[in-house]
């Protein structure tokens, strides 16, 4: 099982109401079947075409051998299924080739594939996130030349940030792009850790590569953004000669290792030929626009990961005899599954509270990039944009941080077969240990959190989520079950709230020490964000049991409200000791010296 139907199911058309979109005029010749449908589409070609190299490719690497990269075959024969099922467009109106498919749909479809297959799952991954900045920014010139093709599946794409010299702060990069005669640019520069950048699955690979315009300003500020293929493509889309982007070499990461991950070269002869994507000294505005899109998908990510080790752990603990209860005195009798002790329940229900709110988490962030869109009203749009862009540090390192936890506990659920490759559970460990780097680590993203986003219009988001909270809380306690766990989310909203306060404070005082413990704050905004999730889930349980669900429906709907229960009991517990530190101001880790270590 790559995912738990029901569940999937219950998030989409309970917890979200998809079908609700259904109403709105761009998904108006849709139904609920064809939503069911795409669904089951993903999930049978994840199954087929992913899921069986998962295991192969993990443990036969990308070679390079100087001139091409070779990947196991398996992974050209799933990228051919991705693209012939149309995921690389779904989304997309159907007069460019797409399925016109509502974005958290196809974001529910990729949770199928990460739980397959996160690595190979990584060029489709890349290539849909390079097609829509393409089809935000650029000219419509432009547009013609790559999208059809990149939609298509004939070319794939990558984003291009990071330099040797120069990771996140990109105000440094040094790649320069120096204005050719005919409108286009030849840049020059090198890149690295750049995930799908050299192989021969597609005939083409879109590189979306950051650069400074000679003379340009410096900083962030004189950034601009370029589209510079492998290959030239002519104005009809047409290949032409290979551009002047040379594989340096792969790099040999610890997890995802069927995704390639390149160091390349632009420019080594004449110059990589490249296109500018919108405006001149603008190209770090356009490419947040892939970068927060990677930053939702990596949470998704970690999710899809959380839940396959989770499904992993509950299967052997069902199976797996080992010892007797406590109470039990007779060594004779027959020994139980593991599931049976208290302890091997606790770790199952932490992965479960992990798993299934990380997934709700990424699919709730999916369903405001949809409501950005195609919201009813220019507010809501607006509203749905100001909250999203308040969240995605949440979304991207909450799931990143637990769900790589919900793999370590799978591990210690399996013993000593949790740490050896004739399981699964290792190997999505180190697939899932990238993702707390990847798109930015957890200081990078408390930083945007606590030093712009919690600011940005007037605070407009927070306020925005502050009102999504108290009208749950309101719901929760005109309920019976819920009524007490709304309280505990009430405390860590009110925790929140005096930490949100001071640490602004501070900040407005002394930017360094106050944003020195970002991270911490980061963490303690992600848990209470994951307890509203939980909440509105546990609502969701209670009201079904209180209308009858019996038999397998009632111990799914009992699950939601008990995890719901462990969750605001025990991960909200904390906040108030992390709270005092932070209200404090204490500045133990800002005042280490680097000599004194």
């Amino acid at each position: 099982m790559l995912l738990n139907e029901r569940d999937l199911n219950f998030l989409l058309y309970e917890f979200l109401d998809t079908q609700a979109l259904l109403e709105r005029e761009r998904y108006a010749e849709h139904d609920r079947a064809v939503f069911d449908a795409t669904l089951a589409t993903a999930r049978q070609v994840a199954a087929d075409f992913f899921a069986p190299h998962n295991h192969k490719a993990d443990q036969n690497e990308p070679i390079f051998d100087g001139e091409r990269v070779t990947l196991i075959p398996e992974t050209l024969a799933a990228w051919n299924a991705f693209a012939e099922a149309g995921f690389l467009a779904a989304h997309h109106d159907v007069d460019d080739g797409g399925l016109q498919l509502p974005e958290v749909l196809l974001r529910a479809c990729m949770a199928y594939f990460n739980a397959a297959n996160i690595a190979t799952t990584g060029y489709p991954f890349l290539s849909i996130g390079a097609a829509n900045l393409i089809k935000t920014f650029a000219s419509p010139a432009l547009q013609q030349r790559f999208l059809p093709a990149l939609f298509a599946g004939r070319f794939s794409g990558t984003m291009a940030l990071t330099e040797p010299g120069q990771g996140s702060a990109l105000g440094d990069l040094r790649t320069r792009a120096v204005v050719a005669e005919d409108g286009t640019y030849r840049v020059f520069g090198q890149k690295m850790f750049i995930s799908g950048g050299d192989h021969e699955l597609t005939e083409n690979i879109v590189h979306l590569v950051l650069a400074r315009i000679e003379g340009a300003p410096a900083g962030v500020k004189g950034i601009s953004l370029f589209v510079v293929p492998k290959f030239n493509v002519d104005a009809d889309g047409a290949l032409g000669a290979r551009n002047d982007v040379a594989l340096a070499g792969l790099l040999h990461k610890m997890g995802y290792r069927n995704t390639t991950s390149t160091v390349l070269s632009f420019g080594e002869g004449n110059g990589a030929v490249g296109y500018l994507v919108g405006e001149a000294n603008k190209g770090l505005g356009y490419m947040f626009q892939m970068m927060n899109e990677a930053r939702i998908g990596v949470g998704l990510g970690a999710a899809s990961l959380a839940y396959q080790s989770y499904l992993h752990a509950l299967d052997y603990a069902r199976e797996r005899p080992q010892g007797r209860l406590s109470s039990c005195k007779d060594p004779l009798t027959r020994q139980v599954p593991i599931i049976a002790h208290a302890d091997v329940r606790r770790m199952l229900l932490m992965q479960k509270a992990y798993a299934e709110g990380s997934l709700a988490l990424c699919l709730y962030a999916s369903s405001l990039v949809e409501d950005a869109h195609t919201g009813p009203t220019a507010q809501a749009r607006d509203d749905a944009a100001q909250l999203l862009d308040l969240l995605t540090p949440m979304v991207k390192t909450w799931p990143s941080r637990y769900g790589l936890v919900a793999s370590d506990l799978g591990i210690q659920i399996l013993g000593g077969a949790g740490y050896t490759r004739e399981y699964p559970l290792e190997q999505l460990y180190r697939d899932n240990r990238l993702n707390p780097i990847h798109e930015g680590t957890e200081g990078i993203q408390a930083l945007d959190l606590l030093g712009r986003k919690l600011g940005l219009k007037g605070g407009r988001g927070y306020a925005l989520f502050l009102e999504q909270v108290e009208h749950s809380l309101a719901q929760a306690e005109r309920l019976g079950e819920c009524q007490a766990l709304g309280r505990h989310l009430a405390k860590g909203m009110t925790i929140l709230g005096e930490v949100t306060a001071a640490l602004q404070q501070q900040v407005a005082e002394d930017a360094d020490r106050g944003l020195a413990n970002a991270t911490a704050y980061l963490d303690l905004f992600g848990r209470v964000l994951v307890g509203w999730v939980w909440l509105r889930q546990a609502m969701l349980g209670e009201s079904a049991l209180s209308q009858g669900a019996v038999g397998e429906e009632a111990d799914f709907y009992r699950g939601k409200l008990h995890t719901a229960r462990y969750y605001l009991e025990w991960e909200l517990a904390p906040l108030p000791g992390i709270a005092h530190l932070l209200c404090a101001g204490n500045s133990a880790c800002h005042d280490m010296q680097s000599h004194w270590f």
